[in-house]
């Protein structure tokens, strides 16, 4: 008897594993797989990926103009939109409609025009950007696509349409697009909807790598991806254009201002209110996701921890003036994340996607570090000091307008590494740095500008080094000295961090390198602005014990000892107060925070005390 037990007992433990391995929970459903780079909305349906519901846009895009134009920072679900207005309007899908929408918004509140189109489809991002190979392989993209989209439909366009396809039409893009859009046009029951996704992913590529004259050649004049854009822009607004539909998605505006002659092919409905959450996830939709996991027993964490751990990182997006309440998070390194948590039951030990970094290296050209310090790296540098900017955002602009000032911040804004934080009251917009990992990012650039020029270089290792027994041994002077150390000997520096919101700046951009702390300048606290908070992140490996309160003060050079000694008492009473606030208590009831001081005279450190 007793061995039949535990016959039982293993087959069941065995059955329970074997389970879990395949991702089934204890009612015998299989879990929803992440959708991690998956960007095929037939695959992410019917392959039981995890989808969150974005198909209630379908209705307010359908509601404006024809043609349309989103720009959103790269890896932030724009692909995926694209597939899922694809599988919506695809004549192909229409019986697997039930099957792909039934159980999401538009399919229980259908469009009268669903499955009504021919789609075809471009994603420039698949173009190379070797300059010895981009015109050819656009030229092949391009045509393959078309070439595909012909024989996918051949069944509705009729097989006539190969006599106006001649091989020279086939393998010219503009040609063999305008031929299949007058052959369509005349037929007069054929509606096409026009997908174009990263619309300007090699065009970038071509100026941040090669510059302006290469990116010239091709976007102006008889340049081959003006010539093309110039027929789409034909095929839109001519009379009774088959063309009916269009949505073009990019990470600028820069590349459409150059091929259309003032940025006239569509409606930018970029800041558009509506549109503010069509992609990414806002936080409903990440508890949601959260919360499916954690009822799977999937979740190493709580769901109210993993938000915590997220929040600071991933969120605080918004590119709508009036949607300040409804800030997105990015979605692609919320997966990277949850991939980590729900495959292997930890945190991911980088809380930056190593893709995400490429992207944002990709930008150094174009804050033109590589060309001076000039206006646009003061730029960098007052957003560092100042945590925010004042700017119109431009709407469009060229490629050789995008130094101006102006431009550039509203590029800024496009890439992602500024998010709308409110309005002046002129009612401009005030954007700021959306969280920590992009503040990483930005201030990377600001040390690779003062690196590059041999206006301040630091042993980073060093530095780390100095910054992890601050962090785990509470050993803080050592760090700032040797940064006052090396301020001293480059004296380059000095004209760039005179003044305290310059001094601010300086160390919050070399102490945002590491990733022990959730460093919060000008934090607010019991009535007043601690000027940095170190609050341990939930997100690193491991946690540090002490938490930290620095007041900076800055002296003007010559001024005395007492002068000094009058700051520090001054920031002495600011952390006592601050020391009392709620987000602290924990920290104070172990004994693990720390008030500390530096006061600087000019740009000499004159002073660090630790109150007790």
């Amino acid at each position: 008897m007793m061995r039949k037990v535990r016959y039982r007992l293993l087959c069941g433990s065995l059955l329970q594993y074997n389970q879990q391995r395949r991702g089934v929970n204890n009612m015998g459903e299989e879990k929803k797989r992440l959708p991690v780079g998956v960007e095929n909305f037939e695959q992410i349906i019917n392959d039981n990926y995890y989808y969150v519901d974005k198909t209630m846009f379908i209705e307010k895009i359908e509601m404006q103009p024809s043609y349309l134009f989103l720009i959103r920072p790269r890896r932030f679900g724009k692909s995926l939109t694209l597939a899922m207005l694809e599988a919506y309007y695809d004549v192909r899908y229409a019986d697997q409609f039930d099957e792909l929408f039934g159980h999401l918004y538009i399919g229980q509140h259908p469009t009268p025009i669903h499955n009504q189109f021919l789609i075809m489809r471009f994603n420039f991002s698949e173009v190379s950007s070797n300059v010895n190979e981009v015109e050819e392989s656009f030229r092949l993209h391009c045509c393959g696509k078309l070439s595909d989209f012909v024989y996918r439909y051949e069944h509705l366009l009729g097989k006539d349409i190969w006599n106006v396809l001649d091989e020279k039409t086939q393998a010219d893009p503009g040609a063999f697009l305008s031929s299949i859009n007058t052959y369509a046009t005349r037929k007069g029951d054929l509606k096409i909807y026009l997908l174009i996704d990263e619309y300007d992913n090699f065009t970038n590529t071509i100026l941040s790598t090669y510059g302006t004259d290469l990116y010239r050649k091709a976007t102006h004049g008889e340049g081959y991806i003006r010539r093309f854009f110039n027929v789409i822009k034909a095929a839109t607004t001519g009379m009774g254009s088959a063309v009916n539909r269009l949505f073009i998605t990019g990470v600028s505006p820069v590349t459409m201002d150059d091929v259309t002659s003032g940025f006239n092919i569509g409606t930018n409905i970029t800041t558009d209110p509506w549109f503010n959450d069509l992609v990414g996830f806002s936080e409903k939709e990440l508890r949601e996701m959260l919360t499916y996991y954690k009822e799977q027993g999937a979740l190493p964490m709580s769901v109210d921890d993993a938000v915590t751990m997220m929040k600071p990182n991933y969120d605080n997006y918004c590119f709508s003036e009036n949607k300040l309440a409804d800030c997105m998070f990015n979605s692609d390194m919320v997966l990277y994340c949850m991939k980590s948590l729900i495959l292997h039951g930890v945190k991911p030990k980088e809380i930056v996607d190593p893709n995400i970094r490429t992207d944002f290296n990709k930008l150094a050209y174009l804050v033109r570090l590589d060309h001076g310090l000039g206006e646009n790296f003061s730029v960098i540098k007052e957003i560092a000091e100042q945590g925010e900017i004042v700017t119109e955002i431009v709407t469009h602009f060229s490629a050789l307008e995008m130094t101006d000032v102006g431009n550039f911040k509203s590029l800024l804004f496009y890439f992602g590494l500024l998010s709308i934080k409110g309005v002046d009251m002129m009612g401009r917009p005030i954007l700021h740095i959306p969280n920590l990992v992009v503040r990483e990012q930005l201030f990377n650039f600001l040390i690779q500008g003062y690196a590059r020029h041999d206006i301040f270089k630091l042993d980073v290792n060093r530095l780390r080094t100095l910054f992890e027994n601050m962090s785990f041994k509470g050993d803080w002077k050592p760090m700032f000295e040797f940064l006052a150390e090396a301020i001293r000997e480059q004296s380059r520096i000095r004209e760039y961090i005179e003044g305290e919101a310059h001094i601010k700046g300086f160390l919050l951009a070399y102490l945002s390198m590491f990733r022990y702390y959730q460093l919060y300048p000008e934090y607010e606290m019991n009535k007043g602005f601690a000027d940095f908070f170190f609050k341990p992140s939930p997100a690193a490996p491991v946690s540090p014990p002490y938490t930290y309160l620095l007041e900076v003060k800055y002296a003007k050079a010559g001024a005395s000892e007492k002068e000094i000694r009058a700051l520090a008492d001054d920031a002495r009473e600011q952390l006592i107060r601050y020391s009392k606030d709620e987000c602290v208590a924990e920290a104070r009831e172990k004994g693990g925070l720390k008030l500390t001081t530096i006061v600087w005279r000019s740009w000499e450190l004159a002073l660090m005390e630790e109150v007790e």
